[in-house]
């Protein structure tokens, strides 16, 4: 309160001091311009003044202001645009994970024009593209993408050869990779799309030249790499196998050469390797490779290859079969093939007990079809037909449960109804 009565007070004071000077000397000025002239004292020469400064800036602050408001409402505009843009490109993404695939190109489409990323917008509507089987669609917006973003043209490349792959055109897919070239030919994703075209082509040679690139830039799992190694090599084996009928053993050694070590020792690959040279009718070779590899690592798969070689001498190869009975007495398939080398050299009951004791260490097709056809050829017609249905059994374990006839029913009445 007595803050308030001082600046009434001073107020005051001033407005008395400014009265007393007015009265004692008010001053005179003249402005003249032309035939024009004003007169006046000094103080209202001074109102006047600050009036018109005054009024003089708030008309260029209003000028300012309209000015102004209309880039803010320019501005406004375009941040809605780019706003509604943002919107429909997210709606439009998950529409196309929940696989919605019309409805998610429509939204990407619509937000193109103030879209803030053509690119994924574009690429986006040819994988739906894609979906819909509208080839025409799917390259138009391909285009359209590079065109956008130039830099972008190797990325879209990759997503057009991705395409064709998911279409199973596999060589249309593999020039698309081949005529990028440079530096996106060895990128991770470009070397995993040339895989899987060349793996649809089933194009082994490519596949074997890719291993090492595949490897190196790491492309695939460790597990992965081994398991396409491993298969490739097989079928380049069985291949070369195939083309060399009635030729020499040379282009199967040399594809056998290109075998990296490591996997010369697994026993899927020497079984192939084993089965061509077999094939080609090399079965001194056939049998040194396996008597080499099984003295090396046991495999059951290579002693069952053991007995499909044909020795010129029989007895000698049955002998040293007969030797492995000493660490591998429980091997099913080496007693099959001990069987199968008693056949060959007619020691039919020697033949007929290995069968037997293979059949009860593991029962299997191929033992009862053995038994089968050794005991018909001894005159044991009714053993035979057991051994061979319940081999046929064994081939189709996954019968369903039916009701069947009794032992006793009349033959008339076995018969199928109709």
């Amino acid at each position: 309160m007595r803050r308030l009565f001082a600046i009434i007070l001073v107020a005051l004071l001033l407005g008395v001091g400014v009265v007393a000077v007015i009265e004692t000397d008010p001053g005179y000025v003249l402005l003249s311009y032309g035939n024009y002239t004003l007169e006046t004292s000094l103080w209202v020469g001074l109102v006047l003044l600050v009036s018109f400064v005054v009024i003089t800036y708030w008309v260029m602050r209003l000028i300012y202001r309209l000015l102004s408001g209309q880039r803010s409402l320019r501005g406004w505009l375009g941040t809605r645009r780019t706003h509604r843009a943002a919107r429909l490109t997210t709606d439009g993404t998950i529409s196309f994970i929940e696989g919605n695939w019309e409805r998610a190109r429509r939204q990407l489409l619509r937000a193109l024009e103030h879209s803030a990323t053509p690119l994924t917008n574009y690429l986006l509507a040819a994988q739906a593209s894609a979906q819909l089987h509208d080839a025409d669609r799917m390259k138009e917006y391909l285009g359209a993408a590079g065109d956008a973003v130039p830099r972008a043209a190797p990325a879209v490349e990759l997503v057009r050869a991705q395409l064709l792959l998911r279409a199973g055109q596999y060589r249309q897919a593999l020039q698309v990779l081949e005529q990028a070239g440079g530096s996106v030919a060895r990128q991770p994703r470009a070397l995993t799309l040339r895989y899987r075209a060349c793996l649809g082509l089933r194009d082994w040679r490519a596949l074997r030249d890719l291993l090492p690139e595949l490897k190196r830039h790491g492309a695939l799992s460790e597990d992965e790499l081994q398991q396409l190694g491993r298969r490739v090599h097989q079928q380049l084996l069985v291949a070369g196998a195939g083309t060399d009928r009635g030729a020499s053993v040379p282009p199967l050694a040399e594809i056998w050469k290109q075998v990296p070590a490591q996997l010369k020792q697994d026993p899927e690959v020497l079984r192939c390797y084993v089965r061509g040279l077999l094939e080609l009718g090399e079965h001194a070779a056939a049998e040194k490779v396996l008597v080499s590899a099984l003295k090396q690592r046991w495999s059951s798969n290579l002693v069952r290859e053991y007995a499909y070689v044909h020795s010129d001498n029989v007895a000698q190869q049955l002998a040293r079969a007969e030797t492995w009975l000493a660490e591998h007495d429980s091997d099913a398939q080496l007693l099959l093939c001990l069987g199968r080398l008693s056949a060959r050299d007619k020691l039919w009951g020697k033949a007929r007990d290995y069968y037997e004791s293979s059949y009860r260490l593991q029962p299997s097709a191929e033992a009862c079809a053995e038994l089968g056809r050794l005991l018909s050829a001894l005159g044991e017609p009714a053993v035979a037909a057991a051994y061979f249905r319940e081999g046929l059994l064994l081939l189709e374990s996954d019968l369903p449960a039916l009701p069947m006839p009794q032992q006793g029913l009349p033959q008339s009445r076995r018969l199928a109804r109709t």
